[in-house]
């Protein structure tokens, strides 16, 4: 068997706690865990045996087998593999959008000394009062919903002169250097394909930007 071949079944093997133990697996066990024939599950213990990544003995009770050191070598360096994909320290995800006109509703709702409070403390700054609004093509679709993944912060509502103001989800993010954060209302369906970004500077100013112009937004994260 290949190295790729070997890690199902050794995993399995693992998972029945053969890590730390001689553990007892029959031939029918671990095809059942497989999803394969007991034959081929019977050969792929032979082969990890041969290849010096598990042990077997035979007791009266059964067939006992547990994962050697380099058989737990191998597990271990397809969990760095794994960790050093989903488990980075640090990372960043980018996706282009292109600049469109937006409502106007953004200078409004920006400004609201409620809401200007808390991006200030849970943001790290002061946004300018308006948003940029981008639209995405598939491939910056795909990219945004694999944010929903991080830690996003959270704008809670309020009421204010007998008028309710919904909570929003902020995610940090950055455009030319400057920060900035992707919002999105807590209470609205969002069109997948539409990103509205808060700044502490007029990015249209600062970018030189126009409707139409494609952009690239930066998000810096730490975990998932």
């Amino acid at each position: 068997m290949s190295q790729a071949d070997d890690l199902v079944p050794l995993k399995k093997i693992g998972l029945l706690g053969g890590i730390n133990s001689s553990v007892a697996i029959s031939s029918l066990k671990l095809a059942e865990e497989l999803g394969t024939s007991k034959q081929t599950a019977s050969r792929r213990l032979i082969s990890l045996e041969n290849e010096g990544l598990i042990t077997r003995s035979s007791r009266t009770d059964g067939q006992y087998i547990m994962i050697t050191e380099s058989g737990e070598n191998l597990l271990r360096k397809e969990y760095a593999d794994y960790k050093s994909i989903f488990e980075r320290e640090k990372g960043y995800f980018r996706f282009e959008g292109k600049v469109v006109s937006g409502l106007g509703e953004g200078r409004y709702y920006v400004s609201i000394p409620e809401y200007l409070v808390q991006f200030k403390e849970k943001l790290g700054f002061e946004p300018y009062p308006g948003t940029l609004n981008l639209k995405l093509d598939p491939a910056g679709i795909e990219a945004r919903r694999k944010l929903d993944n991080l830690r996003w912060t959270e704008i809670t509502g309020f009421t204010s002169n007998d008028r309710t103001f919904g909570s929003a989800g902020c995610l940090k993010c950055s455009i030319g250097g400057y920060m900035c954060a992707i919002i999105v209302p807590g209470r609205s369906h969002y069109p997948e394909d539409t990103v509205e970004i808060i700044s502490e500077v007029r990015l249209r100013d600062k970018e030189g930007l126009k409707d139409g112009d494609i952009i690239t937004v930066e998000v810096e994260y730490n975990d998932r």
